[in-house]
């Protein structure tokens, strides 16, 4: 390798480096709770919508997700300390609010902490009447965090078991939630139902596709839109009972699981939704900060929910057609990939696409950077990895091996040993990933 190929690819990894830091930036939560929410003289301000907070009896907020914390603080900032209420997280915050209880929910599995959490969460909804109004915060992760079984049969064991099978389907999230909402005591709607009559706004961090917002979280607090039989399709296509815990299969083999509320539910009358950051965010700011940097850029999210080689070759072919316009192109991407995992390696679905387009650049003047918003990549403690055009060739150098990490799932060591892994430390913030891929 050539000293000024070499120098110039170290320059482009580390400008995709950059704009991917610039994104996460402009993607903060309270700088997207500054665009949206406001109080002033005791009025807090949603959006279009308008609260007068002496109006109510009681103001109760429950923020669960990845961003939980910062959500809460954010608000805290906007609006001072006079709020209570429940944050749960997976992650333990530096300070603690004052007027919250804590509780740290696993992640990306339930633990037991995440059934306290409900019970807690429930508990606290009941005693909530129309006079009230409850503050729900909603980001990422928030699935697992915050559990409850419908059937009382299934144990914590069983719901972590279920959960597993779900992740390693290779089925995209929106169908994971579908039946992880008909298997729950709190999502799909149904903490909504346990807060009604009181009045309800949720604002929503989103880490889902914008098309789905009642797939974040798994939608606790809105209309779900999925159905039993959709989970008894989804079961089928994936083949998963016979991997589920018998608990669980037996609900399906009976067709015995019970119906989420619709929008026609009561509990809806008095509720709104806002989302206040999505994954457009992170994706108009690493458009914005590369055009200025002199690459002609183009956002394209075909490929969400795709499985990862799929979605690799098809982002490697849009950035060449594009690099027939242009010397300096940039590919811009979000939502997420899908990765079927079938060995038990370090990484995550970002490293994975990342490494999987590394053999198809090689001596090309390409770096393809894939990363989570929310810092974690799977089971490893990066965010993601970044390949280029001289990625296989310095690996073989090294004595690792590309083919060898791809097929174990292993990709976190080969990126760490190369200095080419993405490496932020959780976010507590999580609007999907993004990809940034540079032709120059």
């Amino acid at each position: 390798m050539n000293n000024d190929r070499e120098q110039r690819a170290i320059e482009m990894r580390q400008s995709a480096r950059k704009f991917f830091q610039y994104a996460l930036e402009q993607s903060a939560v309270d700088k997207a709770f500054a665009r949206n929410v406001a109080c002033e003289r005791g009025v807090l301000r949603i959006r279009e919508d308008l609260y007068d907070l002496s109006s109510y009896s009681r103001v109760f907020v429950v923020s669960i997700g990845k961003a939980a914390h910062s959500l809460a603080s954010a608000l805290e900032q906007q609006a001072g300390s006079r709020f209570e209420g429940i944050i749960v997280s997976s992650t333990e915050a530096a300070s603690q609010l004052r007027g919250f209880r804590y509780f740290r929910g696993g992640h990306p599995a339930p633990n037991s902490e995440s059934l306290h959490a409900a019970e807690a969460v429930l508990k606290s909804l009941v005693t909530q009447n129309a006079a009230s109004l409850v503050i729900f915060l909603l980001s990422g992760g928030g699935s697992s965090m915050v559990e409850k079984p419908i059937d009382d049969e299934v144990s914590l064991d069983d719901v972590i078991s279920t959960y597993r099978v779900l992740v390693h389907s290779g089925a995209p999230i929106a169908e994971i939630n579908a039946i992880r909402k008909h298997l729950s005591a709190v999502k799909g709607g149904r903490l909504a139902q346990a807060a009604y009559p009181a009045r309800q706004v949720s604002l929503l961090i989103s880490d889902v596709p914008d098309n789905t917002p009642d797939a974040l979280a798994s939608g606790p607090t809105m209309a779900d839109s999925t159905t039993t039989g959709d989970c008894y399709e989804i079961a089928s296509k994936y083949k998963l009972l016979e991997q589920l815990p018998n608990t669980v299969s037996e609900l399906f083999q009976r067709r015995a699981l019970e119906e989420t509320p619709k929008s026609d539910d009561p509990a809806f009358v008095n509720s709104r939704w806002w989302t206040i950051l999505s994954n457009k965010t992170a994706l108009d700011a690493a458009a914005e900060t590369t055009k200025n940097a002199g690459f002609t850029v183009e956002i394209d999210n075909s490929c969400d929910d795709w499985d990862y080689v799929r979605a690799a070759d098809y982002l490697l072919q849009r950035l060449r057609e594009l690099r027939q316009k242009s010397a300096r192109v940039c590919l811009v991407s979000g939502g997420e990939v899908t990765v079927k995992v079938s060995h038990g390696g370090t990484g995550g679905r970002n490293q994975q696409l990342a490494l999987a387009c590394a053999p198809k650049i090689q001596g090309e003047n390409i770096v393809v950077l894939s990363a989570g918003t929310d810092g974690i990549d799977g089971n490893s403690t990066a965010a993601g990895g970044m390949v280029d055009g001289t990625t296989a060739e310095r690996a073989h150098a090294c004595g690792l091996d590309v083919s060898d990490a791809l097929t174990r799932f292993n990709t976190y060591p080969l990126f760490a040993s190369l200095g080419d892994a993405i490496v932020t430390g959780p976010t507590g913030n999580n609007v999907r990933d993004l990809r940034i891929l540079l032709a120059y």
